[in-house]
């Protein structure tokens, strides 16, 4: 039971048939509070127009004031965060948005494979990295779950990577355009409590206490700039050097035995709901890609589980949709970018974190319940004024 759900973990691939099971449980509905504001005083915004949205120490300020997102039509467990907003494409300003929790951190899962697309395009775009570069699976590169063929193209590992949420084409591409440049994403959009650094086995490595650079610093969790890319190379040097069966095995053993949710925000990538969903309306609006690149990034992010579950879908009113989502031990997420008939530009991001059920794709009805009225809440709201609603970079 443990290895299957491993082996499950942070994959969305086809129909989730899970998501039709009509569950009886009768869990009590959480994540009532929302925080409008980032944990920590946030630093004095800027005069300047175009940092309008940042801080003094170049970081987004927390979520604009905005209604509390309605509440889960069905119930859910442990900590959740919604952030649902309609943006303006020219400025990428919240013209509409409901939220809740949308400034706590939550582990991303296989939510965050979506910035290793866009950061293998940008490196296509450098020149960098050609799209015919072909890669093979070994022993090195290896992670957990199903794996693709070798010899697969830089086309055919994003593919696998979104469709499939397949781990090992994500670590590929991530390490061949360098943990680093992941990153950027985030950092060069002033998103400093997102963290996209690590490919997928370095978080169960931490997990399994087989990185000892990890369990010998305490400086891993708060680390940023030139100190978390040294540490994150470190880790990523200590999880190459196991088997991927070995590693299952002693990841079957942590989580039988040793589980600590604490670790979830330490191990994984992470972000808040408002700040995944500003990623989402830059990497979808402002992506600054070539054109044929644009294209591509749409395509394959099209493959992205999301879409049939949405009611505007059911109602004729999508005319493109991408996403990602990803499951963990006691997590899940969703989110995406929807392009409406109408012409209006919506994103969502929905967190869940601490779940009473180790497996949580079986919650996939109930967040998509969720969502989905979040956004029917937006794309009823009135329209916020300008001036409330911040620019963002």
């Amino acid at each position: 039971m443990r290895r299957a759900v491993i082996l499950t973990l942070l994959t969305l691939a086809g129909p989730l048939t899970a998501c039709q099971r009509d569950a009886q449980d009768t869990a009590v509905q959480s994540g009532d509070v929302i925080t409008l504001r980032r944990e920590v005083s946030p630093p004095q915004p800027q005069v300047s127009a175009d940092l309008a949205a940042r801080g003094a120490d170049g970081c987004l300020l927390g979520a604009p004031p905005v209604p509390k997102a309605p509440p889960p039509p069905l119930p859910l467990t442990g900590t959740l965060g919604l952030w649902v907003a309609e943006v303006d494409p020219a400025t990428l300003q919240p013209l509409r948005a409901v939220g809740t929790n949308p400034d706590s951190l939550f582990p991303l899962a296989s939510t965050y494979k979506q910035a290793v697309l866009w950061a293998v395009l940008r490196a296509v775009d450098a020149g960098t990295l050609k799209p015919s570069e072909r890669f093979d699976v070994t022993r090195d590169n290896q992670s957990l779950g199903s794996y693709p063929f070798d010899g697969s193209s830089v086309r055919t590992l994003a593919e696998r990577m979104i469709r499939n949420s397949d781990n090992t084409a994500t670590d590929i591409l991530h390490r061949r355009v360098g943990l680093q440049a992941v990153q950027d994403v985030a950092d060069e959009l002033g998103l400093c409590r997102t963290r996209l650094i690590m490919p997928t086995r370095d978080w169960w490595v931490m997990q399994a206490g087989l990185s000892r650079t990890f369990s010998g610093t305490g400086r891993w969790a708060t680390a940023t700039g030139a100190e978390r890319e040294r540490l994150a190379q470190l880790i990523d040097t200590d999880a190459r050097a196991y088997r991927a069966d070995y590693l299952q095995r002693r990841l079957d053993g942590y989580f039988d035995h040793h589980y600590d949710p604490a670790l979830d925000l330490i191990t994984h990538n992470v972000s808040t709901p408002y700040e995944f969903g500003t990623l989402l309306a830059a990497e979808f609006l402002r992506g600054g890609l070539s054109g044929a690149s644009q294209r591509w990034q749409r395509q394959v992010m099209a493959l992205g589980y999301g879409k049939s579950a949405l009611t505007l879908t059911h109602r004729g009113g999508v005319a493109y949709f991408g996403g990602k989502g990803g499951n963990g031990w006691r997590l899940l997420t969703y989110s995406g970018y929807v392009e409406t008939t109408d012409g209006r530009h919506l994103v969502y991001a929905f967190m869940q974190r601490d779940a009473a059920q180790t497996y949580t794709m079986p919650n996939t009805r109930r967040a998509f319940a969720w969502i989905n009225a979040g956004l029917q809440a937006v794309l009823d709201a009135p329209e916020r004024p300008p001036e409330a609603g911040p620019t963002l970079p």
